[in-house]
């Protein structure tokens, strides 16, 4: 079902507090030495496919094994005393879950973390193991908003969402700045959208750092609220979409998130789990790397567009590589 939301008035907009580059370039300095600068790949197969220069930002390697940690840690970093003490609680189908764990006991503070019921196993106890405690609930039929509003105002402690906050996006956008800062300006650049943290983060870093550059959000088809959203003009709610893209079975854009993409990014396109799939055995059997479906989204809708591409350089983010080893075997096997 598809329900509406009101989109932010004009007044209400001003009411936010919008990240800017600013803000990103903050975070970069903030997180130096605690996030890993991840590595820029390139394939001479993927290039030959699409005409084109590509640039992988492989956030897989990042600490925790997605770009997660970045937002977290600028989050964190910045609370005072008070909330150190009460703790962080946060809702997360996995690699936001893992971010906040570690940063929380990377800076000494207790973290509760709301997991779904089918959340990946190696997410779950990967988030046991930084030392979340974890609140589980179904995500079908629970509000899990809900439970951390409820968790925060019962225990004192600071909900940190996973995207939907200046400081989270802040802190994804500094993949970006990296990714240009090493290879120079782009032609193009795909970022996987759920709630749309990353892509938010990443346009405003690429806006200020290669102007021209087109900017474009890849979400699963069968979830294509972002899409929806971004052509209508306002935040579109959906029933959480049955995708193998975990990380990316968000409901509706966030209040922060929206207005930076409506006004930064260029398109927002989809890619089935069919597509998914050939492009983690394309990592793994090419790039020798193990991707998670989400950090496939954004070479799934760069592959399906080579005309557009040809001859263009071309940054394509991947967001993570947290996947159970058993099931990314049945996925590339087609068990």
């Amino acid at each position: 079902m598809v329900r509406p939301i009101r989109p932010a008035l004009l007044n209400d907009r001003l009411m936010l507090t919008l990240p800017t580059y600013l803000d990103v370039a903050a975070a970069a300095e903030r997180i130096a030495g605690k996030a890993h600068k991840t590595p820029v790949m390139t394939s001479r197969t993927a290039d030959e496919e699409l005409g084109a220069k590509i640039f992988f930002k492989c956030e897989n390697f990042q600490r925790m094994g997605a770009f997660k940690f970045r937002g977290a840690m600028n989050a964190l970093s910045q609370f005072d005393d008070k909330q150190r003490r009460g703790g962080v609680v946060a809702f997360s189908s996995g690699n936001h879950a893992q971010a906040i764990a570690l940063s929380a006991k990377l800076l000494g503070m207790p973290a509760t973390i709301v997991m779904p019921l089918d959340a990946p196993a190696v997410k779950i106890a990967a988030t046991k193991g930084y030392g979340g405690n974890v609140v589980m609930y179904d995500r079908y039929t629970v509000d899990r908003e809900q439970i951390g509003r409820e968790l925060a105002e019962k225990h004192g402690m600071t909900l940190i969402p996973p995207y939907d906050h200046p400081h989270v996006i802040a802190g994804q956008g500094t993949a970006v700045k990296e990714l240009i800062e090493e290879v120079g300006e782009l032609d193009a650049l795909f970022v996987c959208l759920g709630g749309g943290g990353l892509l938010a983060g990443s346009a405003l870093a690429a806006r200020q750092l290669s102007p021209h550059c087109k900017i474009y959000g890849v979400e699963p088809r069968a979830g294509n609220d972002g899409q929806q959203s971004f052509r209508s003009g306002s935040i579109v709610h959906i029933d959480t979409p049955a995708t193998i893209a975990d990380g990316a079975q968000t409901q509706h854009l966030g209040q922060h998130t929206f207005p930076i993409i409506q006004r930064d990014v260029d398109d927002i396109f989809t890619a089935t789990d069919t597509e998914l799939v050939a492009c983690m055995r394309f990592f793994a059997e090419r790039m020798k790397m193990v991707v998670e479906p989400t950090g496939c989204l954004a070479f799934a809708a760069a592959r399906a567009m080579p005309d557009m591409l040809k001859g263009k350089r071309v940054g394509v983010i991947i967001s993570g590589g947290n996947v159970d080893i058993q099931r990314f075997g049945q996925f590339l096997t087609g068990d």
